[in-house]
């Protein structure tokens, strides 16, 4: 598959779609009227935007100027599944380097076989065949994402006070009340 690259996007942002506790979480970067919308997992959107956080916390922070939209372009059809997410800060260039690659196709096997609340079983391979995209995004696109990615990540069902697992609206059996 063919690796694309964003040197100067003009949309970087991440949504969610579906109701709380169904929702399929994207991340998507455009530049030049092209878009590429990348499927992911709400934990990945919270990892990126914390991520983002410590690099903008580690003397990289500047003002925050970005005015782009921060919502999802529809329709949203997505490349592939991410696997494996890379932050970098290119002094160079002062810009923030971002890479997702595709999660390769036993890596979905496995995960379809597993428990999706436990992820620590999911092995991201080294799968030369795999997509990627590189995009090198502003300190400004930064906060606005870290900012924006932490509500949609908020959106959903709220956490267990005793476990921090996602209540449902009918509650939930709690390991802990056992």
């Amino acid at each position: 598959m063919a690796d694309l690259q964003f040197h100067d996007p003009d949309h970087f942002t991440a949504g969610a779609i579906g109701p709380p506790g169904q929702r399929v979480f994207f991340l998507q970067i455009g530049e030049g009227g092209r878009l590429a919308s990348l499927r992911l997992e709400k934990q990945q959107v919270a990892a990126l935007a914390d991520s983002l956080a410590s690099i903008l916390a580690d003397g990289v922070a500047g003002d925050v100027v970005f005015a782009g939209p921060l919502e999802l372009v529809e329709p949203v059809v997505p490349e592939w599944v991410v696997g494996a997410i890379g932050v970098a800060y290119d002094e160079t260039s002062d810009r923030i380097l971002i890479a997702a690659q595709e999660m390769s196709t036993g890596d979905r096997d496995e995960i379809d076989d597993a428990d999706s609340s436990d992820e620590s079983d999911i092995f991201l391979g080294d799968d030369d065949g795999a997509a990627t995209v590189r995009f090198l995004v502003t300190r400004s696109q930064a906060s606005a994402f870290v900012d924006h990615a932490r509500e949609v990540v908020a959106a959903g069902r709220p956490p267990c006070p005793w476990c921090g697992g996602p209540l449902d609206p009918d509650g939930h059996a709690c390991p802990r009340m056992n």
